[in-house]
Order: structure tokens, then C-alpha cells, then sequence
């Protein structure tokens, strides 16, 4: 089975109106311009939330789905400063990254709490984009796969393997997020097809259908080299996405 690749910029807290203007008029003109793909790679921004409705009015319309960087685990209530995947689901917005390794590292994140936000952002009808992966005393220690198993069976054990048919997966060495360093393709590809491989014991379906997402300091230079791996469906893109051309050719990168 053929998956289709997805190619998502995690914009993380930048921007001024003034630069998301301006880079969301550029992503509308490649848009336009069918400069991403011939339909082969879906693509998706998700800005800081401040500027989550400009996105989406500026890309309406246009082959670039929009997403939110997180979402509460709470449908409602008195949260403050708090969004749920419902409000963001409300706006137009199709996808939340949930589980980002500064999320995790930053503000204390658990597996469980992860969980637990994807399970609402399901039922909002959004796509989480869960992400997992090791640090780099965990890669030394060699108990990557130790650790990627138990992030992505947290979520399993609360909503079950079937729920993942709406999921995407993103594999981000914390390790290679924002240092400059990356996994090679063979890192990258290992940790990948261990992850398929341990979705097709709970189900081969789930396992063939889903889409696995490299993060890590993804750059036009090393995109393609990246996304040529059997197991490697795509990006999510850090620093690199806030640079329309050159996220632009690493969309084109998944072609």
C-alpha cells in the first residue's frame, strides 16, 4: 500500500503579524501555483495559536491544511489560558501536534497526559500528529526503542489500536531538534520501522495505513535523502518551515 506523505511546519512560538502575513502569502501563492506536489504529498502549517484563524482565512481554499502546536485534554471548562481540540476543531483547524518533545521536556508532560489529549482531540474530529522519541542519554543507553514503545503504548492502552487509523506518528530524536545535528537516514529508518513494526502486532492494517513522520532538523539538503527510507513518510519541520522556499522544496522533497 502506498501512503501518501504528509509534510508538516511546527512554526513553534514565532512570528509577528507582520512575518506570518508574509510567509502565509507566500505558502498561498505555491499553493496556487501547485508548486507543492501533483497531489502525492499533503501539506500542513501550524502556527503559533495567535495566528491559527489568520492561517486559516490566508489559506482557504488552498491545498495547505492548517494545525494547532497543542490543544487541552479537557473539552471544556475553567482551564485558563487553556484551548481545546473542540475550539480548534470549530475554527477549521485539522490537525494538533500532541506529545512534542518540549512539551514533554518543558512543561512536564506525561505519557499519560498525552494520551490523554489525543484522545480529545479525536473526539474533536482533529488528526493528532503524536510524536515520540529518545533523548540523547536514552540513544547512548541504547534504549530507544524501550522508550518510543512505551510513549506510543501509552496512547494504545487508553484509545485503543483502532484510533490510530486516524493518527499520524512523528519520530523526533530530541536529540536532533533545533542542535543543527540530524539522525542519519539509517537511524531514522531503524527507529521507524521498529515503530511499524510494533503497531503490526496489535494491527497490520493500522501498521501498513499509518503515516511516520521524521522530525529532527529537516533541511531542503537532507529532506530527500530522508524521505527515500521505506518507513519515512514525510516531516515535521522545525525552523525550516518558517522559510517559504525552503519549505517548499522540502515538500517538493516528498514528491
Amino acid at each position: 500500500m502506498a501512503r501518501k506523505f504528509l509534510v508538516a511546519g511546527n512554526w513553534k512560538m514565532h512570528g509577528t503579524p507582520a512575518s506570518v502575513d508574509a510567509l502565509l502569502g507566500a505558502m498561498r501563492h505555491f499553493s496556487d501555483a501547485q508548486a507543492w506536489s501533483s497531489g502525492q504529498v499533503d501539506v500542513v502549517v501550524c502556527p503559533p495559536s495567535l495566528y491559527v484563524p489568520a492561517a486559516l482565512a490566508a489559506l482557504t481554499g488552498s491545498s495547505v491544511a492548517v494545525g494547532a502546536q497543542n490543544a487541552s485534554e479537557h473539552e471544556a471548562g475553567a482551564y485558563t489560558g487553556e484551548v481545546s481540540p473542540q475550539m480548534f476543531a470549530a475554527l477549521g483547524v485539522r490537525y494538533v501536534i500532541l506529545g512534542h518533545s518540549e512539551r514533554r521536556s518543558l512543561f512536564g508532560e506525561s505519557d499519560a497526559l498525552v494520551a490523554a489529549k489525543v484522545q480529545q482531540a479525536l473526539s474533536a474530529g482533529l488528526t493528532p500528529i503524536l510524536c515520540v522519541g529518545e533523548t540523547f542519554n536514552e540513544r547512548q543507553q541504547g534504549v530507544t526503542s524501550t522508550v518510543v514503545q512505551r510513549q506510543l503504548d501509552a496512547v494504545i492502552a487508553l484509545v485503543g489500536i483502532d484510533a490510530l487509523h486516524d493518527c499520524v506518528i512523528a519520530y523526533e530524536p530530541v536529540w536532533a531538534i533545533g542542535t543543527g545535528m540530524t539522525a542519519t537516514p539509517a537511524q531514522a529508518q531503524e527507529v521507524h520501522a521498529f515503530l511499524r513494526a510494533h503497531l503490526a502486532t496489535n494491527s497490520a492494517a493500522i501498521a501498513t495505513k499509518i503515516q511516520i513522520l521524521y522530525g529532527g532538523s529537516v533541511k531542503a539538503g537532507n529532506a530527500a535523502e530522508l524521505f527515500a527510507c521505506e518507513d519515512i513518510d514525510g516531516g515535521l519541520i522545525g525552523g525550516a518551515s518558517l522559510n517559504a522556499e525552503e519549505f517548499l522544496a522540502i515538500c517538493q522533497a516528498a514528491q
